[in-house]
């Protein structure tokens, strides 16, 4: 016998409506995905999916679909799903349907419900297409060629990275264990405290932060991660609005990422502040927007503010290349430390021989005098208890060496854990703007110096000395914070965080720009703006407000027995070394002598 349903026409006439977009849709991406000229393995897709607790010994913790019921773990061709219909799939565990029933268009629930998910299939379907199977797994570098090859390149010049390949690299992606071997065979309590990530964006491209939010869940541990915050500061694009919303509500886990949106900019150390006041978990741990978190990353990390409260710490920082996305994995066991220079910016240093007898354990939690900034742990409370971020800084800049300086001299440790690693995205430039086009690094830097190196801000000034006389506003409320807390001295620091480093106007005779008095105008020796990260020619430019001293003499190269000579040159020219002899073009003064020495 047949049936004869009757539908009433407003919501038979939505229901075709729904059934148009889905077909538009499904031959839109059709139609993107021929244009890839990808082989027919091309419908194998990782599905979008939960984070499953690790078994027994059955190695790390892996996404698995809801849809299969796996007991353990093992390849990701374990969890490669033949479907149909491109990924299209939606996770809504509040309505209890089927994908089958979603994939085939059958529409379940409400009007407002359904339209709400036919929309976020349409957002979805065009960055699903450009997604390639196996592209990039375990972070292997991929070279783009041809007319692809010219958009990546134009990309890079925007976005300071690869964003077409980025787009085509699956979200949840697998990446090389770039541990070092023994960290295997550390275990964690299973009584760790919980974790807030917070992540700060700016205008970030959509296929970066997304990857990063699918990282930080598949490599958790479920338990403890207690919640994701991503922190928009005031993004205007488009993709980083409502289909970022619905993204969070049908492709992750429900109650877990929720968005914090900025009424205007804040810049990121505001940004960050803002992030922290909205965390609810016992420990904040910060993250860049383009980064891609290890095999047990977060577990070191909670061990250790298990132990300490008092204890920040940061990860290994593996390096993602910004035009291939390889993912560089060394060899485990070699890493840097976290040292600063006297014009205010952070460097890498080698860790000391000390530090090695001290830490005892190649894994153990290894000090750090400073961090880099953009990605630590830190316990929730301890982060108020120490004065959280300075809010008179702007922007960026600065408040990296800000708040190792503090924690230093305030009472806690910085440590870097050699089991956490993270990857990150190195961008050559800022893709986003900076209000007002200040030099907030340099402001935000002066006022680290006036409340935090004492005496010592006169190396600071040295380099910097354009910020002597610079607006960088209050400083009163972070004095009175250290007062409050009884920090110790800038030079305590030196002498017990950072012994070895070089403090010029006490551990040198001369020190300063040098200056060649045979030359008119007269002549310094300066690098030209080299790449000083890489060996450069040492060449001669105009002097600028230089004190003349009454010392001089030559700069003789011992092993060779020559003398720096100008010979002869004008700005920009390359100073020679030359046979010493009794000339004026051999004849340079320092621009400080240290009288004491």
């Amino acid at each position: 016998m047949g049936v004869i349903v009757f539908l009433h026409r407003r919501r038979r006439a939505f229901l075709l409506r729904v059934f148009a977009v889905l077909m538009v849709v499904g031959i839109m991406c059709l139609w993107l995905r021929s244009d890839t000229k990808l082989d027919e393995s091309d419908d194998k897709i990782l599905l979008p999916a939960r984070a499953v607790p690790a078994g027994t010994n059955d190695g790390p913790a892996r996404l698995v679909p809801d849809n299969v019921n796996n007991k353990g773990f093992g390849n990701p061709e374990e969890v490669v799903l033949k479907v149909p219909d491109n990924n299209l799939d939606f996770r809504d565990d509040k309505l209890h349907k089927s994908d089958a029933a979603l994939g085939m268009g059958v529409v379940p629930g409400d009007d407002a419900e359904a339209e709400q998910r036919a929309r976020a299939l349409a957002m979805f379907a065009a960055d699903d297409a450009k997604i390639v199977p196996g592209l990039g797994e375990r972070g292997k570098a991929v070279h783009m060629k041809g007319e692809e090859g010219i958009l990546a390149d134009e990309s890079v010049k925007v976005d300071a990275f690869n964003r077409i390949l980025s787009d085509k690299i699956a979200y949840n992606r697998s990446v090389p264990d770039s541990r070092d071997p023994l960290c295997a065979r550390v275990t964690y309590s299973s009584q760790l405290p919980s974790a807030s990530v917070i992540i700060i964006f700016n205008n970030e491209a959509w296929s970066p932060l997304i990857r990063t939010i699918h990282s930080v869940i598949n490599r958790s541990p479920k338990q403890h991660l207690h919640e994701i915050l991503l922190v928009d500061d005031f993004s205007d694009r488009e993709e980083l609005g409502e289909k970022l919303e619905l993204y969070i509500k049908y492709r992750l886990p429900p109650d877990l990422v929720r968005v914090v949106r900025l009424p205007h900019r804040h810049g990121l150390i505001r940004a960050r502040l803002a992030g922290a006041k909205a965390a609810t978990g016992d420990v904040l741990i910060f993250l860049d927007s383009h980064c891609e978190a290890n095999e047990k990353w977060m577990e070191p990390m909670l061990q250790r503010i298990k132990e300490s409260r008092t204890a920040v710490l940061v990860p290994i920082i593996d390096v993602i290349d910004d035009k291939t996305l390889e993912y560089y994995a060394g060899n485990g066991r070699y890493f840097q430390v976290g040292g600063f220079t006297w014009s205010g910016h952070f460097t890498w240093i080698e860790v000391t021989p000390e530090e090695e007898r001290r830490r005892g354990n190649p894994v153990g939690p290894t000090r750090s005098p400073t961090m880099a900034g953009g990605l630590f742990a830190m316990d929730r409370q301890f982060f108020w208890d120490v004065g959280g971020y300075d809010e008179g800084m702007d922007v960026w800049g600065g408040e990296n060496l800000e708040m190792s300086f503090r924690v230093w001299m305030c009472g806690g440790t910085l440590e870097t854990m050699p089991c956490s690693r993270v990857g990150h995205i190195f961008r050559s430039f800022h893709p986003y703007t900076f209000p007002g086009n200040k030099d907030t690094h340099g402001l935000n830097t002066a006022r680290l110096a006036e409340v935090w190196m004492d005496d010592y801000k006169r190396l600071f000034y040295m380099n910097r000395p354009e910020l002597q006389t610079a607006d960088y506003g209050d400083v009163s409320p972070r004095r009175a914070l250290r007062e409050r807390l009884q920090c110790r001295s800038f030079r305590w620091y030196l002498e017990n965080v950072y012994p070895e480093k070089f403090v010029l106007d006490e551990q040198s005779f001369a020190y300063g720009r040098l200056r060649n008095n045979g030359t008119r105008p007269h002549l310094c020796l300066d690098t030209l703006q080299a790449d000083e990260k890489r060996p450069y020619d040492i060449g001669l430019y105009n002097c600028h407000d230089f004190e003349a001293s009454s010392q001089s003499g030559h700069l003789m190269h011992k092993a060779t027995n020559l003398c720096l000579d100008t010979a002869g040159g004008s700005a920009m020219a390359l100073a020679q070394a030359q046979e010493c002899r009794a000339v004026a073009s051999q004849q340079w003064w320092f621009e400080h002598y240290n009288a004491a020495r």
